[in-house]
């Protein structure tokens, strides 16, 4: 007899990843990606494979300019690296919803590890019978990192665009039987 496979797949409908940046060294601006993909593979989270995908052309900034400058080699370089990449290494308890997500985040070709904090929101079932889980996930990271290094200095000193980046998801899987 053989056991089923329990797959988590996203629901883009129900997700959002976002992130903020300091600009001019006063005020954050916050983006977001439109389009990507997520897979939990495994009945139990802390033991399963997680992974994401997304879709460097999908960054919306409400500035079609800043968009297009963020998609270019300067950043994302969406022509040659079309996705940027998360493959999970651990998920491990904190405490009771608290989790922490270790895992190599791939930017144009680079892949380094992070850690973002988790909080799991629970498993519901919706008025159609599926199941689903949420999660907020939060993280900041350094873009330099990634040879996202392009800057303007400002006259009064400082830069325009800060190295850290504050990066957020609010996300939402359902349960698959393969």
């Amino acid at each position: 007899m053989e056991t089923k496979k329990t797959i988590w797949t996203l629901d883009p409908s129900h997700s959002e990843i976002t992130f903020k940046v300091k600009h001019m060294m006063i005020s954050n601006v916050r983006g977001e990606f439109k389009s990507f993909s997520a897979l939990i593979e495994g009945e139990d989270f802390e033991k399963a494979k997680i992974s994401a995908s997304i879709e460097a052309a999908s960054v919306f900034t409400n500035s079609e300019d800043r968009d297009n400058h963020l998609k270019s080699a300067d950043f994302f370089d969406a022509e040659n690296y079309a996705a940027l990449t998360f493959e999970g290494i651990s998920l491990k308890k904190v405490d009771d919803d608290e989790y922490k997500l270790a895992g190599l985040l791939t930017i144009k070709g680079v892949s380094k590890e992070v850690t973002f904090d988790v909080e799991f929101g629970g498993i519901n079932k919706d008025p159609w019978g599926n199941y689903k889980a949420g999660f907020s996930i939060e993280g900041k990271i350094n873009r330099k990192d990634w040879g996202l290094n392009w800057n303007a200095a400002l006259e009064t000193g400082g830069v325009l665009v800060s190295d850290d980046v504050k990066i957020s998801a609010e996300v939402q899987f359902v349960k698959q039987e393969a």
